[in-house]
C-alpha cells in the first residue's frame, strides 16, 4: 500500500506542478479577474460623470431627494455655479434645480445631454409624490378621508414550478454542466493517456514492476490523477465563491444578481451536490479508460493518439444529451442514465429536470462507483502486459494480447 501511495503522490505533485495545470487552473480566474477589473475601473471613472447635483433654495426638499437618490447624486456640489463648471469639466452629467411654492413642486435639469431614462423615472417619481403630498396638505382632509386615498392597489406573482425562471434555470444548469463534465474529461483524457503512454517501452518500468507489482503501481497512477481532478474541482468551487463575493462590491453585477436571485439561487442548487458527484465520478472513469488507451500505444511517441477513444467516447455522450434536454424522462434518457460513461451525463439531466427519484440516483450511483472499481481491479490485472508491448502491432493484435496476458 505504501508503494502505491508513493506512486500516487509522485504522480500529483508532478502533475500540479506543471505550468500546463497551473494555467489549466488560473486561466479562468485571470479572465474573471481582468473582467472584474476593467468593470471596476471603468464603474470608477465614469461614477461621477454619471451623476448629477441637486441645487434647492429649501433644504429639506434637496435633502429628501439625496436621500432616495444617494447613488446618483453628488452631494458635495451645492451651488448652481459649481453645478455648472462640473457638467463643463465633465465631471457631472448634469444638475436638477428643485423648488416649491404653495401649490406646485418643480424640478428644472441642466446638461448638454438627455437625462437618463432611470433618472428621469426616479426624479418624476419623486416630483409626482412630493406633489401628492403637498396637494394633500393644501386639501386639509379630514382623517378618515386621508386613509382612504393612502389606500394602495395589491399585485401578487403566481409562477408554477415548471415555468418561468425555474426553467430557464434548469436550461442554463444543464448546458453549464455539460460543457463542464465535457471539458474536464477532454483535459483530463489527454493528460492521463500521455502520463501512461510517455512509459511505454523505458526500461524504467522493467525495473520497476520487479519490485512492485503492476497493478499497485496502476492503482498509484490512477489515484495521483484523482488527486490533481478532485483539486482543479476544488479550486474552482473556493476560487469561484471568493470572485462571486468581489463581484457582489459591483453595483451593476450586485443589482443584476439581486434581480435575478431565484434564478441564481436555482442554477447553483442543480450544479452542487449529487450532480457534483456524478461529474467528478464521470471524469474518473473516463480517466481509467484513458489510461488503458495509453497502455495500449506501440510507443511513446503515439502518446497525443492514445486519448482518442476516450474522447470520441465522451463526444458521443455529450451529443446524445442534446435532443434530450427538455424530454429527460424518455425511456432512452432512462436507460443511458443507469449506462456507465454516460450515467454522468444523462443522471444529472434528470436530476435538474426533477425527472429521477432517490431510489434512480442511488442505483446510478451504486452503478456507475462498481463499473469504476472493476475498470481499476481488472486493467491492474493486465497492465504489465500492456504497458510492456514494444512491438509495433495493430492496435487490435496489442489490445487482444493485453487481454490474454496472464501474471
Amino acid at each position: 500500500m505504501n508503494k502505491t501511495l508513493i506512486v500516487a503522490m509522485e504522480t500529483y505533485l508532478r502533475q500540479v506542478k506543471s505550468w500546463s495545470f497551473i494555467m489549466l487552473v488560473l486561466s479562468p480566474f485571470i479572465l474573471l479577474a481582468i473582467s472584474l477589473g476593467i468593470g471596476y475601473t471603468s464603474a470608477t471613472s465614469s461614477s461621477d460623470q454619471q451623476r448629477i447635483a441637486v441645487i434647492s433654495e429649501q433644504p429639506a426638499l434637496r435633502k429628501e431627494f439625496i436621500k432616495a437618490n444617494k447613488d446618483d447624486v453628488k452631494a458635495s456640489v451645492t451651488t448652481t455655479a459649481a453645478a455648472q463648471k462640473s457638467v463643463n469639466d465633465n465631471k457631472l452629467s448634469g444638475y436638477l434645480v428643485l423648488s416649491t411654492d404653495k401649490n406646485k413642486v418643480t424640478g428644472v435639469y441642466h446638461s448638454s445631454d438627455s437625462i437618463g431614462t432611470g433618472m428621469k423615472t426616479r426624479v418624476n417619481v419623486f416630483l409626482a409624490q412630493t406633489q401628492q403630498q403637498l396637494n394633500l396638505a393644501n386639501a386639509k382632509l379630514s382623517s378618515k378621508q386621508m386613509k382612504s386615498l393612502a389606500v394602495q392597489p395589491a399585485f401578487k406573482e403566481k409562477i408554477k414550478a415548471n415555468h418561468g425562471g425555474a426553467n430557464l434555470a434548469k436550461i442554463i444548469s444543464f448546458w453549464v454542466l455539460v460543457f463542464m463534465i465535457y471539458m474536464i474529461l477532454i483535459t483530463y483524457s489527454s493528460v492521463t493517456a500521455q502520463e501512461i503512454a510517455s512509459e511505454k517501452g523505458t526500461k524504467v518500468m522493467e525495473i520497476i514492476f520487479s519490485s512492485t507489482k503492476a497493478s499497485k503501481y496502476f492503482v498509484g497512477k490512477i489515484l495521483g490523477v484523482f488527486g490533481v481532478i478532485l483539486t482543479q474541482i476544488v479550486v474552482y468551487i473556493v476560487g469561484g465563491y471568493g470572485f462571486f463575493q468581489i463581484a457582489m462590491h459591483l453595483d451593476n453585477i450586485k443589482s443584476l444578481i439581486s434581480d435575478n436571485q431565484s434564478l441564481v439561487n436555482g442554477i447553483i442548487k442543480n450544479m452542487l451536490g449529487i450532480n457534483l458527484v456524478f461529474v467528478f465520478l464521470g471524469v474518473i472513469i473516463y480517466t481509467i479508460i484513458s489510461a488503458f488507451s495509453g497502455a495500449l500505444v506501440a510507443k511513446a511517441e503515439d502518446a497525443p493518439k492514445a486519448a482518442q477513444p476516450a474522447i470520441y467516447l465522451s463526444m458521443i455522450a455529450f451529443f446524445l444529451t442534446m435532443p434530450f434536454q427538455s424530454n429527460s424522462d424518455a425511456l432512452i434518457a432512462k436507460v443511458l442514465s443507469y449506462v456507465p460513461f454516460f450515467s454522468s451525463y444523462f443522471m444529472p439531466m434528470r436530476i435538474i429536470n426533477d425527472n429521477a427519484s432517490g431510489l434512480e440516483i442511488g442505483a446510478s450511483l451504486v452503478i456507475l462507483i462498481a463499473s469504476i472499481l472493476l475498470l481499476t481491479w481488472y486493467i491492474g490485472q493486465i497492465y504489465e502486459g500492456l504497458i510492456l508491448q514494444t512491438d509495433d502491432t495493430s492496435f487490435w493484435k496489442r489490445l487482444r494480447r493485453g487481454l490474454a496476458y496472464q501474471k
